[in-house]
């Protein structure tokens, strides 16, 4: 089945839907989900933006922005997994603890709006990576309706990008409790140093950003293709003038560059 079938069949599952509170956070993803959400069922769909201390900052502006351009009805909200001990200890389903607090807050939404149905942008490659997050997902019947339609990331920008959507080669969206290994606490503290850290490399033109902290270092990830300029001494210098600046004592960076579910490798492989 090509891309613009698979789309057809997502039409046809949300309209028989009827209508649906979408869990948006601005992503490639979600923000197509919006897209054809709306397209579809008009006044009977709303993406409901969670902001969070694990929410990366630059990326508020541009959720807004570009539900605004869809013509998409959103609603922010503020989640509070930050007071949940389970999810600051960081284990290996860190994630379903987040998703649950998430899910929660807005289903609580869809209630108020009495929206029947709830659902969220996973697609078809999020089934092979380590994702606890989906039992929470299960747990509360939310539905996935791009894996419903069998789409693929790949498809969805291309797709995206057909429709004119600003967000179809946006990098990958991840929140910023995933820069951390599993076992080390989570505090408001150092989310912040990893969101000042990612914004300076925004801001320097780098793309995929992740800065991997750990203690008091940091491993910096970017797109592959762009290794070879952060490496160059006198950006290298800079990067690493500033982050040790924010409280950073040791900087390293991956040569290897960011890849997608990296930081889940050894789980996959037990």
């Amino acid at each position: 089945m090509n891309s613009h079938k698979k789309l057809h069949k997502l039409q046809q599952i949300l309209t028989e839907m009827g209508e649906v509170t979408v869990a948006y956070s601005g992503g490639v993803d979600s923000s197509f989900l919006l897209k054809v959400s709306s397209d579809t069922l008009k006044s009977k769909s709303l993406g409901v933006l969670a902001v969070s201390p694990t929410f990366p900052s630059r990326e508020y502006e541009r959720a807004i922005s570009s539900a605004k351009s869809m013509g998409a009805l959103v609603q922010v909200i503020y989640t509070h997994e930050l007071e949940d001990d389970n999810f600051v200890k960081n284990p290996i389903n860190r994630c379903y603890f987040c998703k649950s607090e998430l899910f929660d807050s807005i289903a609580k939404i869809s209630e108020e709006e009495r929206f029947n149905n709830f659902v969220d942008g996973s697609n078809m490659d999020d089934l092979g990576d380590h994702r606890p997050g989906m039992k929470a997902l299960k747990e509360r019947g939310v539905r996935s309706p791009l894996q419903e339609a069998g789409l693929t990331k790949d498809e969805i920008r291309e797709l995206s990008r057909e429709m004119g959507l600003p967000t179809w080669d946006k990098d990958a969206l991840a929140c910023l409790s995933s820069r951390f290994p599993y076992g080390e606490r989570i505090s408001r503290e150092k989310l912040k140093m990893v969101d000042k850290a990612e914004n300076y490399l925004t801001d320097l033109g780098f793309r995929d950003i992740r800065a991997r902290h750990k203690e008091n270092a940091v491993n910096i990830e970017v797109d592959p293709g762009q290794v070879p300029q952060l490496l160059e001494p006198q950006t290298r210098q800079k990067v690493e003038n500033y982050l040790r600046s924010i409280g950073y004592d040791e900087v390293t960076i991956d040569p290897e560059g960011y890849r997608r579910g990296k930081m889940n490798d050894k789980i996959l492989k037990v």
